[in-house]
């Protein structure tokens, strides 16, 4: 269904927009267009609304729906359709699509509640949250297909980790690498880019973790109820677990992660998931993967505070930078990043970090 004198092109500003997005959704006579409320905010250029069903709808379970503005010049709509399909079969919590609206970008979704793992996560209960999302995440895994999505390739790899030496290092730090720091870099990144293309292959989130993980705790779905999936690609198997266990937004200790990936690792061998049969290699995929995504995230979170006028995420940098150095400080190939950022660290960040 399409609503738009305009279709398909997308009004420029946020106001236009949820203007037309409350059209659309009086056009669906199952919410109250004027009850929206922001419901979480978000990294991408998509919106998110909670609405209120309106009184007497038996086909929507629930009080509330959830609307998704994503413009379509900037966000792959169709994209989180198929993958929700796609995760759907694989027997995994996400959002049901009740109405959609492919040309303006706009979905009306299912509520998966207001806690997210994050908000939920604490020492008591972390054995058994991890336990649970570990167990979606294989259920995916499993539904794995090659030439479904997109490959997580060596173009992909390295575009994502130049951010780091573009808004990192470049723009945060205002640093210019000289040419042997470069060509140590250059080294780093194939290093790291060749043990990710040396792993066996499986469907991939690429953002499996606590903030995208919702903690529904009415026993309506089994937890966790999974979102943000539309940039999902077909990838290394360690991915997620590195996005979930070294986690930008939540650390834990090492002691503690090495138990869950070695569980994680167990379980995925009963399931005949494509892990690595040895532990000690398997834990080094896991390790490289997870700086591969901590670098990318540096890059990420510099530029969405210098490019986009989002400063929120800049005070997980030291936790990203922590994981990076400890990573990076235990393989031979890697420790030329460690002294790069000894010799950067004199340098006074823009903003007033140290590290």
């Amino acid at each position: 269904m399409s609503f738009s004198p305009n279709s398909p092109n997308a009004p420029a500003t946020a106001d236009a927009r949820l203007t037309l997005l409350k059209a659309w959704l009086t056009t669906l006579d199952l919410v109250a267009p004027d009850s929206a409320r922001p419901a979480s905010s978000d990294a991408s250029f998509r919106r998110y609304y909670r609405l209120d069903v309106l009184p007497g709808t038996a086909s929507v379970a629930g009080s509330t729906l959830i609307a998704m503005d994503a413009p379509p010049e900037r966000e792959n709509v169709p994209a989180f359709v198929k993958v929700a399909h796609l995760l759907k079969s694989a027997g995994v919590s996400v959002p049901e699509i009740v109405a959609q609206d492919l040309d303006n970008g706009f979905l009306l979704l299912s509520d998966l509640g207001t806690t997210t793992y994050l908000d939920a996560l604490n020492h008591d209960n972390a054995a058994v949250l991890y336990a649970e999302a570990l167990e979606s995440l294989m259920k995916i895994q499993q539904a794995s297909e090659p030439g479904v999505l997109p490959e997580f390739d060596r173009a992909f790899i390295l575009r994502e980790m130049n951010l780091f030496p573009e808004w990192f290092i470049g723009k945060h730090l205002g640093a210019t690498l000289t040419d042997v720091q470069e060509t140590q870099l250059h080294k780093v990144f194939e290093a790291i880019t060749a043990n990710i293309l040396s792993q066996q292959q499986v469907f991939m989130h690429r953002d499996y973790h606590s903030r995208n993980l919702m903690h529904v705790n009415d026993g309506s779905l089994p937890n966790p109820g999974i979102l943000d999936f539309q940039d999902a690609v077909f990838g290394p198997i360690t991915y997620d677990i590195a996005s979930l266990l070294r986690d930008a937004y939540i650390q834990w200790d090492e002691e503690l992660v090495l138990d869950w990936v070695i569980r994680y690792w167990q379980r995925a061998k009963q399931l005949g998931l494509p892990v690595n049969p040895d532990i000690d290699a398997f834990y080094r995929d896991f390790e490289f993967t997870a700086l591969q995504r901590h670098l990318k995230i540096l890059g990420v979170f510099t530029r969405l505070n210098y490019r986009d006028g989002k400063p929120l995420y800049m005070g997980d940098l030291p936790t990203v930078l922590d994981y990076v150095r400890k990573t990076a400080n235990r393989y031979t190939e890697l420790k030329p990043l460690v002294r790069l950022l000894d010799a950067l660290e004199n340098k006074t960040p823009q903003v007033g970090y140290t590290f």
